[in-house]
């Protein structure tokens, strides 16, 4: 792979190509992109989705839209620092295509800014229950209606994949979907793959999956514009990572790290003094002991580790990211930046704490499995008025939840696969507060 390429403008529906040294330098195309992700309502959805307590009302509690945000402030970090030794390195990127540094950093930040905008409410537990309800529940019904590779889809419905969808699909008057630049959308797929083969090896980009089969030829079409490498022959197609995704990986690891600890301890989930001591295992190489002494209270202490605990990741994720350029480029690298890490056993250490303390707290499994109810019971009402069992063809209930939910836009040429997916995309689309109150409605429970 090459930077050239890989740093591509083009957008959907492109019939010429965009040269970086023709480009405003008020208005870059890889900030049009951030402006676009943050404009859409895709990404508003998000300040009503859940990061770690589902449904909280504590003010500083993160969201997605915080923990994005966030993220994407990170990511423009790394990108910037990783560009400006990428130009040195490669100087032909500024002298002949009019490349800067900042050109990586926005790329990066636009891509990270997006990275949970196709998850569903409740977080993972959200992703299991649309899952399952195919997988163990009701929509089994359907699996002989489609093909396994279908199947697979929606039995593993995936939030990176239904993020690539809502970033590209084409929907009436609207084709490409966002428009974004090839080159954001590339460091937007963490997984280059399709839904099959599950985990066909132990390669970080075959983790998960990141596009379903509506997006395939979009997806296809962008590997090709980007020049990124196929590393799977056959129908089921699979490419290297765009090199950036490795970054926006890094910043969203550096932000669940560190600030879901924080939130964890904010809550009184995790101890105090206990927290601490972690965090200044994994920054004792440049804390300021003094400063930190004179800081009488819990949010500055934390502050003042938080900022030095993500500086820190931040400069060991360029480093490592730079160390190991060419095999990125060659495809070759297939592990996440922080698994190389010095800081290794330090972040495993928060992580496992993170998991024991909030993630498997009776708080958060109590509203996850209120959620997953929730979710199920959505997608049985919607699947059973939009595709309907012959003696429920004129059911008035049907015809009822069809008028309910006029934003979810339904083929009706499509095939059942088609109309299942955008189901759950629908479905996914959905805040924890308007998941709450349609399972209400439904249920007879409120008017």
């Amino acid at each position: 792979m090459n930077w050239e390429q890989l740093l591509s403008l083009k957008r959907y529906g492109d019939k010429n190509k965009r040269l970086r040294r023709e480009q405003d330098e008020t208005r870059l195309g890889f900030e049009v992109d951030y402006d676009r992700i943050i404009f859409s309502s895709a990404f508003r959805s998000l300040q009503d989705k859940t990061q770690v307590i589902p449904l909280s009302k504590t003010d500083f509690i993160h969201t997605r839209l915080t923990h994005s945000l966030e993220v994407s402030v990170v990511g423009r970090s790394l990108g910037r620092l990783a560009g400006q030794k990428i130009l040195e390195k490669h100087p032909h990127l500024k002298t002949i295509h009019g490349y800067q540094m900042n050109d990586f950093g926005a790329i990066v930040a636009a891509a990270a800014l997006a990275h949970d905008i196709g998850n569903p409410p409740f977080g993972h537990s959200g992703e299991k229950a649309i899952g399952e309800y195919f997988s163990l529940g009701n929509g089994k019904r359907f699996k002989d209606q489609l093909t396994t590779q279908e199947f697979e889809d929606l039995t593993r419905f995936e939030g990176n994949a239904n993020g690539f969808k809502i970033l590209t699909e084409n929907r009436p008057g609207v084709d490409g979907g966002i428009r974004l630049s090839y080159a954001t959308l590339g460091a937007f797929i963490k997984y280059p793959k399709e839904s099959l083969p599950h985990k066909p090896t132990r390669n970080i980009g075959d983790k998960k999956f990141g596009v379903f089969q509506t997006e395939k030829a979009i997806f296809e079409e962008i590997a090709a514009e980007l020049g990124l490498l196929s590393v799977r022959n056959g129908e089921k197609v699979a490419f290297a990572r765009h090199p950036l995704a490795f970054l926006v990986e890094a910043a969203d690891d550096i932000c669940y790290t560190i600030i879901d600890f924080e939130d964890g301890i904010n809550l009184g989930l995790i101890n105090e003094e206990y927290a601490l001591e972690y965090l200044i295992k994994l920054v004792k190489n440049s804390i300021n002991t003094s400063k930190y002494h004179s800081l009488t209270n819990t949010a500055d202490r934390l502050s003042y580790l938080r900022a030095l605990a993500i500086n820190t990741l931040i400069k060991e994720a360029v480093e490592l990211f730079l160390k190991n350029e060419e095999a990125i480029l060659a495809g070759e690298f297939h592990e996440s930046l922080f698994d190389k890490s010095s800081y290794e056993a330090q972040i495993k250490d928060i992580i496992k704490i993170s998991v024991e303390r909030i993630y498997q707290s009776e708080e958060v499994v109590h509203k996850e499995i209120a959620g997953y109810k929730m979710l199920s019971h959505l997608l049985d009402t919607y699947t059973r008025a939009f595709l309907p069992e012959e003696e429920m063809q004129n059911s008035n209930f049907n015809k009822l939840v069809r008028k309910s939910v006029p934003k979810l836009v339904i083929n009706e040429e499509g095939s059942v696969y088609q109309i299942l997916l955008q189901i759950c995309s629908y479905t996914a689309s959905l805040t924890d507060g308007i998941t709450v109150s349609s399972f209400e409605k439904y249920k007879g429970l409120s008017l």
